[in-house]
């Protein structure tokens, strides 16, 4: 049988943390920047993690399971 392929959108927007939790940005900082204020802008910035209710779709794109 083939090896699965995982999705190339998925690889490049997650990380896996040590203790198998998965790392993602946040959205809305890319542009149209200047009409959000500064302590919004700086929130964004930091990543956080992914909602437990996404997390086996995310591992399945990213051939986890």
């Amino acid at each position: 049988m083939p090896k699965m392929k995982t999705k190339s959108s998925a690889k490049k927007r997650f990380k896996l943390t040590g203790s198998g939790k998965i790392k993602r940005k946040h959205a809305f900082k890319s542009h149209i920047l200047t009409k959000k204020s500064t302590k919004r802008k700086r929130a964004l910035t930091h990543s956080t993690l992914v909602h437990k209710s996404d997390m086996n779709s995310i591992k399945e794109q990213l051939v986890l399971k």
